[in-house]
């Protein structure tokens, strides 16, 4: 957890290791995380720092990451401008804050040169009474850790926003709007209390309004500036016993060891005596991981010492950088699990349509109903429960008059008459929606490198954001993360099949690739991948042999890629329509043909194909 001792201690591992290092290159990692090679104390390392709001980090490695070289920001080409050959002259961070300031030092030649850093200090080693910076241009890089509001910000010497990872409009945000030009201004701190200086009558006094079963661990993060959950679990865990101790367990000398352990957690903001730790659970996978030792982790976990912070955040986060394997594996895990949950949403909401539905099949029960009351007035006595008419025992309200049931069975079957009329086209609607969604969740399982992935989150972030109300994410904002190239393969016979691995890159191969004569292939009634094949001869003939190895790749690029055989429909490109209102990739076909194939790869399939 990047709490703010997380925070402080890769600070403090930033000073005492690439203070005064030259930076050497910079690149994005992802839409929202860059990476910056920084030559130092005769070695390379590199700076990561995410803005990510379920992964905001800040790391220092010893293996370069992944540099994603077709991803371009306008935050990219001003950091390649103003930091990219110039010096780490300052790395702060606010006290009990999530945020670290690197300052950096560049002499803007007329070539914007790389050497113009060494130069700067050469000429510090040669005059004591200048730091060779007089001619610098300082810019500064603020890296915000703050969950879903965490951004990475350049800014000038005076204090104006220079470009960010995350613009921020007013409409976004009022009280700080993120944007080139303005100045730039901290997070604000709130009125909540400095931790630092609390004293066992300060405890006193923060508990004494929360009631005796309130937990304290639940407690502290909303009274004290700059303590997340996990700290608090730990203070008190270490004053009282238990993570879960209350209001009441507090009482006593409970205050004072409140804030004896408060104090004694915060120290090594002080005193810089890290001991990072990572925990792990009894299958050996890390759960969590800490500047310094935690007693209620280790008491369920098993405690491992860790050599940096940093390396330590790289294990708990899965191993690696973003990029490789076991973060790729927990990005796409998160992001699964965020679309099932959009996918539950769903089904519950046709769920109630559908019931809703059904009560619209009552309607003229209703509407009879209140027609016997009113025809039966005279016969009805107050407090009446029940009516008999023709056999036919109709449901009354004592606490109503016999004309007030009569208007609110009038009143049920306007309701339900009402829904009957538009509950199918919403049905229609939340099921177009729903078998998107699983479409999304599919690519998203089977993406197999983190351009797939990042493609993939953009296009599910672009859908959360209509989905909220707000205006089309093209047209609210531009797009950070350029589309991958759509690349095709070509069989023996000098035909190209493309495949699709994103609702985006359906779209794209088959309205913007596809020619109206070209083939379009996808597995019957189940999510999966479009499939083109775009003919090499004039006529557009198909050939079979092509047709049965794009077939292979549709069955294989679905969500039945685990049976044996699997039902693919095939039609020409000119019968496949989208379906509007939509995410991108969802379309109705006509005119097809199902055959069934035996999904296969490409490497299965490689005697008939080239890859690209």
């Amino acid at each position: 957890m990047f709490d703010v001792l997380t925070v402080a201690a890769v600070a403090d591992e930033l000073t005492d290791r690439v203070l005064d290092g030259r930076i050497q290159r910079v690149g994005m990692l992802s839409r929202f995380a860059i990476g910056m090679e920084v030559y130092a104390e005769g070695r390379r390392r590199y700076i990561v720092a995410g803005a990510e709001h379920d992964d905001a980090r800040l790391l220092l490695l010893d293996r370069e990451p992944s540099f994603d070289s077709q991803l371009v920001t306008p935050l990219l080409l001003l950091l390649r401008k103003y930091a990219r050959g110039g010096v780490i002259v300052g790395i702060e961070q606010p006290p009990l804050d999530r945020v670290v300031r690197v300052s950096i030092a560049k002499r803007l030649g007329p070539h914007n040169s790389a050497s113009d850093a060494a130069a700067l200090l050469d000429q510090g080693d040669e005059d004591e009474d200048s730091d060779g910076l007089e001619d610098a241009t300082f810019v500064h890089v603020m890296v915000e850790i703050m969950g879903r509001h965490s951004n990475i910000i350049l800014v000038d010497d005076d204090g104006r926003i220079m470009e960010a990872i995350k613009r921020v409009t007013p409409a976004m945000s009022r009280v700080r709007p993120i944007a080139p030009k303005l100045s730039y201004t901290a997070p604000p701190l709130g009125d909540r209390a400095d931790p630092r200086r609390l004293s066992a009558a300060e405890a006193a006094i923060l508990l004494a309004s929360e009631s005796g079963d309130a937990r304290v661990a639940a407690i502290l993060p909303k009274r004290l500036r700059g303590i997340s959950p996990q700290m608090a679990r730990e203070v008190a865990f270490r004053a009282l016993g238990s993570v879960d101790a209350s209001v009441t367990d507090a009482r006593s000398d409970g205050h004072a060891a409140i804030a004896r352990e408060m104090r004694r957690l915060l120290e090594p903001m002080l005193t810089s005596a890290w001991a990072p730790v990572v925990y792990r659970d009894s299958d050996g996978m890390p759960t969590a991981f800490a500047a310094v030792p935690h007693l209620h982790l280790a008491k369920r976990f098993t405690e491992e010492m860790e050599q940096s912070v940093s390396r330590a955040a790289e294990i708990a986060g899965g191993g690696e950088d973003a990029s490789t394997p076991g973060r790729h594996t927990q990005r796409r895990a998160r992001l699964s699990q965020a679309i099932g949950v959009a996918v539950e949403r769903a089904e519950a909401r046709l769920a109630q349509l559908r019931s809703e539905g059904a009560k619209g099949a009552d309607a003229e029960r209703y509407r009879r109903w209140g027609e016997a009351i009113y025809g039966n007035l005279w016969s009805i006595q107050p407090r009446q429960s029940n009516l008999e008419v023709e056999s036919v025992s109709i449901p009354l309200d004592p606490a109503l008059t016999a004309k007030e049931n009569a208007q609110a069975y009038f009143e049920r079957y306007r309701k339900a008459q009402s829904a009957g009329e538009h509950v199918p086209e919403l049905v229609a609607k939340v099921e177009t929606e729903r078998d998107y969604l699983r479409q999304l969740q599919s690519y998203v399982g089977q993406a197999e490198t983190f351009p797939e992935l990042e493609e993939l989150a953009i296009e599910w972030e672009a859908f959360t954001e209509v989905r909220k109300g707000n205006s089309a994410p093209q047209k609210r904002r531009p797009r950070s993360a350029p589309p991958r190239k759509t690349r095709a393969m070509t069989d023996r016979n000098g035909n190209a099949i493309y495949i699709g691995r994103s609702g985006a890159e359906n779209e794209r191969i088959t309205f913007d690739i596809a020619g109206p004569n070209d083939t379009w292939l996808h597995a019957r009634g189940v999510p999966g991948s479009h499939v083109i094949v775009r003919w090499n001869n004039p006529t557009g003939e198909e050939e079979d042999d092509t047709l049965e190895t794009a077939a292979a790749l549709a069955a294989y690029y679905s969500q039945r890629r685990e049976s044996t055989s699997v039902d693919v429909d095939i039609t020409r490109r000119r019968h496949v329509r989208k379906i509007k209102g939509t995410g991108p990739g969802m379309v109705t076909y006509r005119n097809e043909r199902t055959v069934a194939v035996h999904p296969a790869n490409e490497v299965e399939l490689s005697g008939r194909l080239q890859q690209p």
